[in-house]
């Protein structure tokens, strides 16, 4: 039975048939060749998307009776996660199963420093702020790192796509498939 489609052999990948993630990979790959600039990147990503997710956070959402004592779980950050994920998803199931867990533990975060704001603390905007700020510094010095203005440019320009990036190249390492 396994005889009868032995002479059908794969067909290489044609440039115009690549999926939409495999060409954004590439163009962050083409422009991230040094490893300490990746290095960076597996570091101040995830902060960027942190300083992302807890500005959106610190925005006023309205109160919603109907969702009760969530009402502090559910804000603008969750409008953020779930767009991300369902983007994500559409590009990768699996590597938007890493981000979704990676966004868990980002919120996480984001309660802390919302309990520490609470307790008397700098305010969560301030601090997300902040950490957009170093986040997107260090991704500067990576690029000048690499010596290739496009290295920065990439990820502004792919700053959606980033994150995944990142779980890709990780993923990589444990050679899991994409």
């Amino acid at each position: 039975m396994g005889k009868q489609h032995s002479n059908i052999k794969p067909q290489p990948a044609k440039p115009g048939n690549e999926r939409k993630i495999d060409v954004y990979f590439k163009r962050l790959d083409a422009s991230h060749q040094n490893p300490t600039n990746q290095l960076l990147h597996y570091f101040f990503v995830p902060l960027m998307v942190l300083g992302i997710l807890g500005m959106a956070w610190a925005m006023p959402f309205p109160h919603l009776s109907f969702i009760g004592k969530y009402n502090g779980y559910f804000n603008w950050a969750s409008f953020v996660i779930a767009f991300a994920i369902y983007y994500y998803l559409k590009m990768s199931p699996l590597l938007s199963y890493f981000a979704l867990f990676l966004f868990f533990g980002l919120s996480y975060g984001i309660m802390q420093l919302e309990t520490y704001e609470k307790a008397g603390g700098v305010e969560l905007s301030i601090i997300s702020v902040a950490i957009l700020m170093v986040s997107l510094a260090g991704q500067y010095i990576g690029g000048k790192i690499e010596g290739n203005e496009q290295s920065f440019n990439d990820d502004t320009k792919l700053a959606h796509i980033t994150p995944l990036w990142v779980m890709y190249k990780l993923t990589q390492k444990f050679g899991l498939k994409y």
